[in-house]
């Protein structure tokens, strides 16, 4: 190609004049660099005292655990495992307030249909396409029931199972099933069921909303870990309002206690990663504990998040303070305890500060 001279045949110092006039006006269109926000710090949250223990009139309880809950129709309704002289079972409570949930009474769900025996680890959610609460529970292999009215707690339907037998892939070396603390949560198209193995695996099935709560497809393993205290159990996920991504917090267990971590992904089948901010992606146990009086509790053990709203998308709002409604074990020290007799009891930790998920905030 020719290489023309397109400079104008100018006197050299009225082309230098007008060429500085101008270079303000072509940089003034440029805007102003902004400077780019700090890495989120890390997670730093505040507990509150016990807020729900054993019923003083219910005898041989020893801890309450495995906390769900929902805010609906001004109440908060919280589900939960009991561990006692019977067994492991389930109950329910409801309050309008977290400061009335120490005398708000318990009703215990062996009492409805969902019937006595073995029952733990629920989940509550509202399936908005049937119109139904759904309850999920672990009774051995992942089990539900169903019922229209939330306040009514003698109104869930007999447990039903989600599977006719228990996949190979969640069998142990000598064929029983380990698998545990199960969890849905749905998106436009599909359902997923996840759960974990106490021994470093994170599953997920599927189905379509169509077909749920039937259909679930053969689990696959969506992350693991070479300790099994690194991923232990007690996973949960949720949708983050307004962003696209979804959070996985998963229990794990460390020299100061239970703790909880945190992954983020696009897609419920996605890959995860985890959250930045601090060391093993950490998102509540001890050592970002505050409490509001005395230290109760050793670490942050299975728990869930206070949702915006009841649906099966369980979704949290980054814009709003973090909460998140755990057990804590609250020990006497010196004292021993077999496994089922330890002293776990509900409180809820509130978010300070900014953090990774607070970050997200595009309001």
């Amino acid at each position: 190609m020719r290489n023309f001279n397109i400079t104008p045949n100018w006197p050299s110092a009225l082309w230098l004049a007008l060429c500085t006039a101008l270079s303000p006006l072509a940089h003034a269109a440029e805007p102003a660099a902004q400077p780019a926000m700090a890495p989120a710090p890390a997670f730093a949250w505040e507990s509150s005292e016990p807020l729900i223990k054993p019923p003083a009139d219910a005898e041989g309880l020893f801890g309450v655990k495995d906390p769900s809950v929902v805010f609906h129709d001004k109440r908060y309704h919280v589900f939960f495992t009991t561990a006692g002289t019977k067994g492991w079972g389930m109950a329910y409570t409801s309050f309008a307030d977290w400061k009335d949930a120490p005398r708000a009474p318990v009703f215990m769900l062996e009492k409805s249909p969902i019937g006595p025996g073995y029952r733990a680890a629920p989940q509550v959610f509202y399936f908005a396409p049937q119109k139904l609460w759904y309850l999920i529970y672990q009774g051995g292999d992942p089990m539900y029931s169903t019922t229209t009215n939330l306040a009514d707690p003698r109104s869930w339907t007999a447990p039903r199972p989600f599977y006719a037998a228990a996949p190979d892939i969640v069998k142990d070396e000598k064929g029983q099933a380990a698998w545990l603390d199960f969890w849905i949560i749905c998106d436009d198209r599909k359902c997923h069921l996840f759960f974990t193995n106490d021994n470093g695996g994170f599953f997920r099935a599927e189905t379509s909303i169509e077909r749920f709560p039937q259909g679930f497809s053969t689990p696959v393993l969506a992350m693991k870990t070479e300790r099994r205290e690194d991923l232990f159990e007690a996973s949960n996920t949720y949708k983050i309002e307004g962003t696209g991504q979804y959070l996985t917090l998963i229990e794990a267990m460390g020299p100061t206690g239970r703790y909880f971590r945190a992954w983020l992904a696009d897609r419920l089948d996605g890959e995860w990663r985890p959250i930045p901010g601090s060391a093993m992606n950490r998102f509540a146990g001890a050592e970002n504990l505050k409490f509001n009086g005395r230290v109760w509790s050793e670490g942050v053990s299975h728990g869930e998040m206070i949702r915006a709203g009841v649906d099966q998308t369980l979704t949290i709002d980054p814009c709003k303070p973090l909460q998140f409604l755990y057990q804590g074990l609250d020990m006497t020290p010196g004292k021993k305890y077999e496994y089922i007799e330890l002293p776990y009891r509900l409180g809820l930790i509130t978010a300070v500060g900014r953090n990774a998920i607070s970050d997200l905030c595009k309001r």
